[in-house]
């Protein structure tokens, strides 16, 4: 898997001073490179039973459809409040500088269902840990938590102790 960093490109500075943007697309552009994200996090899962596989807004909404193709399990969208029509249910949770919300549709979830939760990057682990929560809320239980990156300098996994927790790749700085 470490051969899939070269695919990832470091951008400095961005969104503001000080910080280095690890870039996924020039990964998904890569036909094999995708392909070898969505054929490990499969082999990872493929005992889980998981129901359904949960990714967040924006770019969870790429990795988990196709994770979920390939474990034969449904997708469930997890967004930002006032993007998904009909009923919905709401987790508020503490960011760094304020107070966000992720939203599910009613429903999406079944009580007792298996639910994998799939982003692109793991770093202080607020937007993952208020989507475990917001899965609780509906019934469901949380079989992991899978990442295409880890920022293991950031206090991400240690948010979610308690969790199964994995990533295909570590950046250490």
């Amino acid at each position: 898997m470490q051969e899939l960093k070269t695919l990832i490109r470091e951008i400095p500075d961005f969104p503001k001073p000080g910080i280095l943007f690890y870039d996924i697309t020039t990964l998904l552009k890569d036909p094999a490179g995708f392909r070898s994200v969505i054929d490990a996090l499969r082999a990872r899962y493929a005992g889980t039973a998981a129901d359904q596989v949960v990714g967040m807004e924006a770019r969870g909404f790429i990795f988990a459809p196709a994770l979920a193709y390939a474990l034969g399990a449904g997708f469930v969208p997890v967004r930002k409040p006032g993007k998904l029509p009909g009923e919905v249910i709401r987790y508020a949770y503490d960011t760094e500088y304020s107070t966000d919300t992720l939203e599910m549709h009613t429903g999406a979830i079944q009580p007792g269902e298996r639910v994998l939760i799939v982003d692109d990057l793991l770093a202080t682990g607020g937007t993952a840990l208020a989507t475990a929560k917001l899965v609780e809320q509906a019934g469901g239980v949380v079989a992991g938590l899978a990442f295409v990156v880890e920022l293991t300098f950031l206090p991400g996994r240690e948010k979610l102790q308690g969790y199964d927790v994995f990533a295909l790749l570590a950046y250490d700085r």
